[in-house]
């Protein structure tokens, strides 16, 4: 099985890169992660070194002892062997001051960020080695290695884990910073208001006066009834009589 050159390249190249692109994602958001500091609440960020530093141990071991004179010759095994020295110098020299830097800052984005990358980088290389081994090392070394393999994997993942809650929690944090602010500015923006004049009262209504009931209009005929049986006297006029 081939083996690209290039892997050798990339490790020994790439941890500079990655500090660079992770500081520059940090630093272009609304809210640094630096500036935000380490995540709060229930969840507290373990040091970087606390999960990964038992399987780097051991791969720094695996690839030390492993006796490249028992594989076969070829260009497998000399492409392994260049990612063996160059794993063994990238974890003695680049790796561990940048888990120092990141264990200073627990829960710091822009600081566990460019581990993760790298170890992931790292965590690439070394499958390399395990399927040049398996074409051709021996069966005992083979095994060492897809060990070593997969306990760096279950720290790989562990970080990448805690490196989303982060991310989550500082995520959370600006939202409710953001809304405080918010709250705060219309706040301010109503205080700020001028406040109405009074309006001067209406004056009142003056009250309905009751009509008063109206007058009966009848009125009573004051001429006399003649008594029953009474004729009604007559006032016809006589001519007067002359005198004698």
């Amino acid at each position: 099985m081939s083996i690209s050159k290039s892997i050798f390249v990339a490790i020994v190249f790439l941890p500079a890169v990655l500090v660079s692109a992770a500081q520059n994602v940090a630093a272009s958001g609304p809210v640094s992660a630096a500036n935000a500091g380490p995540a709060s609440g229930s969840f507290t960020p373990a040091a970087p070194s606390d999960i990964l530093q038992h399987s780097l141990d051991e791969v720094q071991q695996t690839v030390g002892s492993v006796k490249l004179d028992k594989w076969k010759r070829g260009s497998v095994r000399d492409e392994a062997e260049n990612n063996i020295d160059a794993i063994q110098r990238y974890m003695q020299g680049t790796l561990p001051a940048m888990i120092k830097e990141a264990d200073a800052a627990p829960g710091t984005l822009s600081k566990e960020l460019p581990v993760s990358r790298n170890i992931d980088a790292l965590y690439d290389v070394l499958v390399h080695v395990v399927e040049a081994s398996r074409v051709s090392a021996p069966g005992d070394q083979v095994g060492q290695l897809q060990q070593a393999l997969a306990d760096l994997e279950k720290a790989r993942i562990a970080l990448g884990n805690q490196l989303q809650k982060i991310a989550t929690v500082q995520e959370k944090q600006i939202v409710d910073l953001r809304t405080t602010v918010q709250t705060q500015a219309a706040s301010l923006k109503v205080a700020a208001m001028p406040k109405p004049e009074p309006k001067c009262p209406a004056p009142p209504t003056p009250a309905k006066k009751k009509k008063a009931p109206a007058k009966s209009t009848t009125t009573p005929s004051t001429a006399a009834k003649p008594a029953a049986g009474t004729p009604a006297a007559t006032t016809t006029n006589s001519p007067a009589k002359p005198q004698q």
